[in-house]
């Protein structure tokens, strides 16, 4: 069947074209960041599962790369899925790795005095396996002895099953550390609501749109969402408390739960010897959603705000590097405080105008049109509404 798509509109052109001189596509530096690092890609195609059917294909969106964005999408859009298709395997810092472009997620890989410490092991134990894997290609082949997950939410502990063995779980040769409710949490949203969040996700990520330049382009968040098997094992040790610290192989954790911010069970967490520090998914390069299509529990911006403030006045100062269990890092303090910075405030801000606004009689409809972010928020990359959107996050805040 021939294809019916249309091409874009004159005023959708328009549009796009005008948005080339609104925002600072001039400005290189997440280039420069998303490549930063790169030892070697995740060759070999696509991902396939035990039957033969392809659960990830990290190529999918390699049509965005090194061209311009057609009048069909979004130039922001389209230079989101340009960073977000650098994939592989990276080197942070010394002994802090990170393997990218192998699921919506990341692996990432600290290696401590005599194994491997790993977190949020993908959606597919298929992309996770294939992520260590890469990851072994390059260095020294050390047993995992503990796995690390930030939160709740399926594309951060579904992989678990292909880098570690339940029974090494059992016998005590592996822990796996989660924050305080993380299991409660990850069956009530993942299993109980499963069936119809997995339907509407299909809606959400546009899973079935042919992957071009009038289809699916990428989600934000990652390229797409992988489609293999999903695991789940018990954490053997919880973090019950901000400022409980752990030593893993040899290396000094200091956890900072943040609750009810994008997962209901979410944590943040430094590393002393490596300076380095992770806010989760709290802090990404996208804005967030604090109300997801698919249906997950609405999140509280206010919460969110508070827990990137907290974070950056107990670590901001030592930060070397934040790194993502999403997109790529940032380094040194004063960046690492910027990117927080804004993320604190435009969830506060959302949160603030929504109420703002209520008390003054508005609808959910009217805010959700009025609101928009200063534009020293609106113009930064990472708050531009890939993933999530102001028109919705004010209406769950209103909710």
């Amino acid at each position: 069947m021939a294809d019916q798509r249309k091409e874009a509109t004159k005023f959708t052109a328009d549009a796009n074209a005008a948005l080339l001189e609104e925002l600072p596509f001039e400005d290189r530096q997440d280039f420069e960041d998303a490549t930063r690092g790169h030892i070697a890609p995740l060759e070999g195609g696509a991902i396939k599962d035990a039957e033969g059917r392809v659960i990830w294909d990290p190529n999918r969106v390699d049509f965005v790369a090194d061209k311009p964005a057609p009048p069909t999408v979004n130039p922001s859009l389209w230079r989101q899925s340009q960073l977000c298709i650098q994939g592989g395997l990276f080197k942070v810092v010394d002994r802090l790795y990170q393997v990218r472009n192998a699921d919506v997620s990341n692996l990432t890989i600290v290696e401590g005095d005599t194994g491997l410490i790993l977190m949020d092991p993908l959606i597919s134990t298929e992309c996770s396996k294939a992520a260590l894997d890469l990851y072994y290609e390059h260095r020294p082949r050390k047993p995992v002895l503990a796995v690390i997950h930030s939160h709740s939410h399926i594309d951060h502990y579904g992989g678990v099953k292909g880098v570690i063995d339940e029974e090494d779980v059992k016998a005590g040769k592996v822990r796996v550390i989660a924050p305080e409710g993380f299991l409660e949490a990850a069956v009530s949203e993942n299993v109980l609501a499963g069936h119809v969040m997995s339907r509407r996700a299909l809606y959400q990520y546009g899973s079935m749109l042919p992957w071009d330049e009038k289809g699916n382009v990428g989600i934000g968040l990652g390229t797409a969402v992988s489609q293999g098997t999903i695991t789940l094992i018990p954490p053997t040790e919880t973090i019950t408390e901000t400022g409980q610290k752990l030593e893993i192989d040899g290396l000094s954790f200091e956890f900072m739960l943040a609750p009810d911010t994008e997962a209901p069970s979410e944590m943040h967490w430094f590393i002393e010897e490596l300076g380095a520090l992770t806010a989760a998914e709290n802090c990404c390069h996208t804005l967030h959603n604090t109300y997801t299509l698919r249906g997950a529990q609405i999140r509280d911006p206010h919460a969110w705000s508070k827990y990137l403030g907290e974070t950056i006045d107990r670590w901001g100062e030592k930060t070397e590097v934040l790194y993502g269990m999403h997109h790529w890092p940032v380094w040194g303090s004063d960046r690492a405080v910027d990117l927080m910075s804004k993320g604190r405030d435009a969830y506060g801000f959302i949160n603030d105008e929504t109420l703002r606004l209520a008390n003054h009689g508005y609808t959910p409809v009217e805010i959700a049109e009025r609101v928009k972010l200063p534009d020293i928020l609106d113009r930064h990359w990472a708050l531009r509404g890939y993933y999530g959107t102001i028109n919705h996050n004010v209406k769950a805040t209103y909710v």
